[in-house]
């Protein structure tokens, strides 16, 4: 993969609005500035709500992390966002995605063997991202295993891992050498 088309901003080539930007990134959960949020420190004020939108996503939805992985999962591997699945591969295997389930949404294929709840978010998921709507028997599982702030929460989660998948892209953000890319789905 190529090198990032943003490099990274020193701080003393930072405007205000940027170090007050990267401030509240790096004061947060995350503790760093990679991955997108060097990308949308281009847009100070866009970086900062964009941040804070996805520390709560990341942080504190109600969905259980199994669940949001899984979808975050489901949305990298549709924007074929290598960095996103790099990062979160690992992160969904930690909360209990198993590397089967991993390995099968990143050849475009869905994981057999989920639970209720796994079939209910992974359903959900992939009908918003490619058909952009999310049909009535899938609404209704969804709604049944998570709530209805549980659906709201996994909108949240789609709609912010395309907006992380969709700057990553664009910047061409690397993965490590040694880190397995996704193929392209045909």
């Amino acid at each position: 993969m190529s090198s990032a088309r943003f490099p990274t901003i020193p701080e003393d080539k930072m405007t205000p609005a940027q170090r007050k930007a990267a401030e509240g990134i790096v004061k947060g959960p995350r503790g760093s500035i990679r991955g997108p949020f060097n990308t949308m420190l281009r847009s100070p004020e866009f970086a900062d709500r964009a941040q804070r939108v996805g520390e709560f996503v990341r942080f504190h939805s109600s969905l259980p992390p199994k669940l949001k992985e899984l979808a975050i999962l489901v949305t990298a591997r549709h924007w074929t966002a290598q960095y996103e699945w790099y990062a979160h591969r690992k992160l969904a295997i930690e909360a209990g995605v198993s590397a089967a389930h991993a390995d099968a949404i990143a050849q475009g294929k869905r994981p057999t063997g989920l639970t209720d709840a796994e079939n209910a978010a992974y359903d959900f998921a992939s009908d918003l991202l490619y058909t952009k709507q999310v049909g009535d028997a899938v609404f209704a599982k969804a709604r049944e295993h998570l709530g209805e702030q549980g659906v709201v929460d996994l909108i949240g989660t789609v709609g912010y891992y395309s907006l992380v998948s969709m700057c990553l892209n664009v910047d061409r953000y690397p993965i490590p050498e040694d880190a397995a890319p996704l193929k392209p789905l045909k």
